[in-house]
């Protein structure tokens, strides 16, 4: 394990009474975790939410052989320990409350990503799995990236699509990443970890315990600009993430169905509560479009009302962006050109375009068109 920061926030978080709060407020305190096991117990103590036991406990630690082993035995694995410290921890959980602190990732996490969570029933009808596929794969060719939880049902259909138009998705779990979770999906979590990542904050070994979902579930939303609900009865587990979605201020989107059917109780309710109703991808970007404008271009590269030279903001480049905005001159340029020239595929292309325009580099012209973006336009 390369970054010797994990280690703390390993052995932190194995140590009873730290939940994710705690364990935040004292990197807020410290400045880093290494000065946290460092520091007395009368100075941990002064921490809100540490009690004179917990900070026993921290001054006091000797569990360093076996954080040792776990992260041996994590790196066998091929499992990745992403925490709030490191890039490529997923920019939308940042100001989630009770973030977590520590992610296992097996796979890879991508920064830029623009997310969208497709969740819903375990007990899926064939039409709202095949609405799943066809909305996901929509999304996907747009270039969004799709979240869910790997589930049985509407979950398993939302990372099928996304696959199918050979795009990335996330799936987030309820259990440890050692553990496949529905069993029947081994295949699926391959794929997945191959096109992009799965990930959980609970340890290897964790079982998929029922308490564990809720929590897996804010993670799920939390890391999207939105979520979609395709078939919900009136009691299931993604009606908690739509709940989460609104309090974390996402979108919330569901599909209509049938007033005879119990799965679609839920997704009709939430149409009544206010959720927009949807029936294909435009459907979903017509929302998040502008909430990614001021996300990302305004609140990142126009603060003070003025554009960055583009030297400065080509730092901050992934590899694609990077390649693609070296493909984009004064001249108008077809995306089927600039597919062909980068090699890249259509929802790698699409994405990275996307991002590129947001980060005020290119200007989109109809017809599919772009050009690089002129200083003071």
């Amino acid at each position: 394990m390369k970054n010797g920061h994990v280690k703390y926030w390993m052995a932190l978080k194995s140590i009873p009474g730290i939940g994710n709060a705690a364990s935040l407020a004292l990197f807020d305190k410290f400045g880093s975790l290494e000065s946290v096991f460092s520091a007395s117990a009368t100075d941990l103590a002064a921490t809100p939410g540490i009690s004179k036991k917990t900070a026993g406990a921290i001054a006091g630690y000797k569990g360093w052989e076996t954080i040792k082993r776990s992260l041996e035995a994590i790196d066998k694995a091929n499992i990745s320990v992403v925490t709030v410290e490191d890039k490529l921890y997923p920019e939308n959980l940042i100001n989630v409350y009770d973030r977590p602190a520590v992610l296992y990732v097996r796979g890879k996490l991508q920064k830029g990503d623009i997310t969208v969570a497709i969740v819903g029933s375990r007990i899926a009808t064939t039409h709202g799995k095949y609405t799943t596929e066809r909305i996901s794969r929509e999304l996907t060719q747009r270039g969004i990236t799709i979240v869910s939880g790997m589930a049985r049902g509407i979950d398993s259909a939302a990372h099928r699509g996304a696959l199918a138009a050979r795009g990335r998705t996330v799936a987030v779990l309820g259990c440890g990443l050692d553990v496949i979770y529905p069993p029947e999906n081994e295949k699926l979590f391959s794929n997945i970890i191959e096109n992009g990542a799965v990930i959980s904050e609970f340890p290897p070994g964790t079982p998929p315990l029922a308490s564990n979902f809720p929590s897996r579930n804010r993670i799920i939303s939390g890391m999207s600009y939105g979520v979609v609900v395709v078939e919900a009865s009136e009691k299931s587990g993604s009606l908690i993430t739509a709940r989460l979605a609104l309090e974390q201020g996402r979108e919330v989107f569901a599909v209509p169905g049938s007033v005879e059917a119990a799965t679609s109780r839920g997704t009709n309710k939430l149409i009544k509560q206010g959720a927009k109703l949807i029936e294909n991808a435009d459907d979903v970007l017509e929302e998040i479009l502008p909430q990614l404008e001021k996300t990302t271009l305004l609140k990142n590269f126009q603060a003070d009302d003025e554009q960055k030279p583009h030297a400065d903001i080509k730092e901050n480049l992934n590899d694609a962006e990077a390649q693609l905005f070296s493909l984009i001159t004064d001249n108008q340029i077809h995306v089927d050109d600039l597919i062909l020239a980068a090699g890249l595929s259509p929802a790698e292309t699409l994405g990275s375009l996307m991002s590129l325009e947001l980060k005020g580099l290119i200007t989109q012209h109809p017809g599919k068109l772009f050009s690089q973006k002129q200083a003071g336009k």
